[in-house]
């Protein structure tokens, strides 16, 4: 039993499985490896590490998580129109998603969300926003990291 506890500094290896408000299943670590992170690295959005602070090795939960802790709401913002043309000779269908290039150079991922004519819809938003979240989760270790 580890007398440590999970909190700023400290690396985690847990297993999680992670729920959409449906039950469905979008993401786990059950059938393959489990996930190891710094607690306050950035791999996890702040929802899903404060509930579980102060966990230890062994400890399990279920956390429902609200969009504005896990992947922020849905901006309407975010859902652009850019030219069919401008998608020539690439096949595209509604549901896909796409590398776009964004300001800055970087890559960005857009789902296809609406086809006509003369425009594609793309949306920019996390896949994930706008929904609740379970995050299941099984503590395996809890360690000071060593990477500091």
């Amino acid at each position: 039993m580890s007398e440590y506890r999970i909190g700023e500094g400290m690396e985690v290896t847990l297993h999680f499985t992670l729920k959409l408000e449906d039950g469905t299943v979008v993401d786990s670590t059950r059938d393959k490896q489990p996930a190891t992170f710094q607690m306050g690295d950035g791999n996890l959005p702040p929802g899903f590490e404060s509930p579980l602070t102060g966990l230890t090795d062994g400890d399990s939960g279920s956390y429902t998580i609200a969009p504005e802790h896990a992947f922020g709401q849905h901006n309407p913002q975010n859902v652009q129109r850019i030219p069919r043309d401008s998608f020539e000779g690439t096949e595209i269908e509604e549901g896909l998603v796409m590398s776009f290039a964004d300001a800055a150079g970087g890559e960005v991922p857009g789902v296809i969300a609406e086809i006509d004519d003369k425009h594609v819809e793309v949306d920019f938003n996390h896949p994930l926003a706008g929904r609740t979240l379970t995050f299941e989760v099984e503590v395996i270790e809890v360690r000071p990291s060593t990477t500091h």
